[in-house]
């Protein structure tokens, strides 16, 4: 998530604890935030990120481990679970100690972190829109579903996507990379600087362009589904085998696309706020509320998967075995969980 100042307010004037004394010129003041507020942040924040970590690791285990579960749709919920098991696992930790403390590890770690921050981000957002496309084709055009989207088409396109996301952030910090003193007023602050034609672009190829393409899809999908609900109504006292197989399975597609909606509607309303300043003026975003919209953008890490246990029997099931350890029996990936 790219950020014009990612830092805690810290400078170099005199009258503070530094962070490096023996820099006494260029050398960051440590945070002044009071001990109780600290605590507090840690442990709200810690506790978050174990959560979301093991949440999402649970997701990864049963669409992994199962057979069942690995269709096109899961494998791009697998995908997910990956980048929101990455947030929580070292996004959030990470986050929290350098808006409570000095940057003790060097300006390279700290642009390795921030590039880490961006791949996973924009992979997030491609995730979505291919998860949105998945559902259009599902819905709109069911017949062509399996031949379309299948499982080798699908780990392509997710594949893809990571890599492009990889790519595509080596330009944002291919300047910091080579000249790191630039843009570090002092030692002690982790921070990453972007111009606003590169700012501008980012704005349009994560922000502006996915969401758009998610929202039209979805409406699409939104139509199309609700006619279906209703040809199914009229039609439901058929009662001959082939109508009955037929309506079984749109049934199961609407209801993936109510909870996919769902997914997809969380992830706007988390994500959307820090690029709708953003769009608006860097200098509405102060320090205090880029943590606040940065932590409900990881905050949605944490949803997902409590959104699959809401809709979804076989993650309930799955979770289960897991927890029980039955998966470590012989055979257990062959069992039946839908």
């Amino acid at each position: 998530m790219r950020i014009m100042r990612m830092s805690v307010e810290m400078d170099n004037q005199g009258g503070a604890e530094l962070c490096f004394p023996q820099l006494f010129n260029t050398s960051c003041k440590k945070p002044t935030t009071p001990l109780s507020q600290v605590l507090f942040h840690y442990i709200v924040v810690f506790s978050v990120s174990l959560l979301t970590a093991a949440l999402n690791l649970l997701v990864i285990i049963a669409v992994s481990h199962f057979r069942q579960l690995h269709t096109p749709t899961n494998i791009l919920l697998l995908s997910l679970a990956v980048s929101d098991f990455l947030i929580g696992l070292l996004m959030m930790p990470a986050k929290i100690l350098r808006d409570t403390a000095c940057w003790f590890l060097g300006q390279l770690t700290c642009l390795i972190y921030n590039y880490i921050c961006f791949i996973i981000t924009s992979a997030s957002v491609g995730i979505m829109v291919l998860i949105s496309v998945d559902r259009y084709v599902a819905i709109c055009d069911p017949l062509h579903y399996p031949t379309r989207i299948t499982e080798k088409r699908v780990k392509l396109c997710v594949c893809l996507c990571w890599l492009c996301s990889v790519f595509y952030n080596i330009l944002f910090i291919k300047d910091d990379l080579l000249q790191r003193e630039q843009h570090t007023s002092c030692y002690g602050e982790c921070v990453f600087v972007i111009d606003y034609i590169v700012g501008t672009t980012d704005i349009v190829v994560t922000f502006i362009a996915p969401v758009t393409v998610i929202v039209i899809l979805y409406m699409r999908v939104f139509v199309v589904a609700v006619s279906q609900a209703r040809a199914m109504r009229s039609h439901v006292t058929a009662v001959t085998l082939q109508l009955s197989v037929t309506l079984t399975a749109k049934k199961s597609e609407l209801k993936a696309a109510r909870t996919l909606g769902v997914l997809v509607l969380v992830f706007l309303l988390c994500f959307c706020p820090y690029y709708i300043v953003s769009l608006f003026g860097y200098k509405l975003l102060n320090s205090s509320s880029a943590s606040i919209v940065i932590y409900l953008y990881y905050f949605n890490s944490c949803l997902n998967p409590l959104i699959y246990a809401m809709f979804y029997p076989w993650f309930r099931k799955a979770v289960k075995l897991i927890v029980t350890l039955q998966i470590l029996q012989p055979g257990s990936c062959e069992v039946n969980i839908l």
